[in-house]
């Protein structure tokens, strides 16, 4: 089993939506805006991708993720690095020297999309053709 997060679970933070009583909490039409307003942020081919590589506090340079998300383009990554910036789930920081450094990372904020990721691997590991399916979607290397 893969686990991306740091081991510190026990500070988790608890959902207004705990498992098995949404319906008795909240309504569900309430669930389902949240969910919407969550995949905006997390919307696109890339972004999860590029989250896995920034988790457990590693600082990527632009040219890394590029290296490390396969099959991106540098356009697209830029894009998506800026949309997670703006959505406050990225942090970049720029280093004013020459050549320029800009470098990302997660917010805090983003950390804590870690534990939802695990949970997503866990339950995909769980269908029998997992590791087929996910040896089918993964594209080749790109030259450089």
């Amino acid at each position: 089993m893969l686990e991306l997060c740091l081991p510190d679970r026990k500070n988790a933070p608890k959902s207004k939506y705990p498992l098995g009583h949404q319906e008795e909490l909240f309504p569900t039409t309430t669930a389902a805006i949240d969910v919407e307003t969550i995949l905006r942020h997390l919307e696109g081919r890339w972004k999860l991708v590029i989250l896995f590589h920034l988790f457990g506090g590693k600082v990527q340079r632009f040219s890394d993720l590029e290296k490390l998300v396969t099959g991106i383009s540098q356009k697209m990554l830029a894009q998506q690095l800026r949309q997670l910036e703006a959505d406050g789930i990225v942090m970049r920081t720029v280093h004013h020297q020459v050549p320029p450094k800009v470098d990302y990372r997660l917010t805090e904020w983003g950390q804590m999309l870690c534990p939802a990721l695990d949970a997503l691997l866990l339950w995909a590991e769980r269908r029998d053709d997992f590791a087929q399916a996910a040896s089918s979607v993964r594209a080749p290397r790109r030259s450089a």
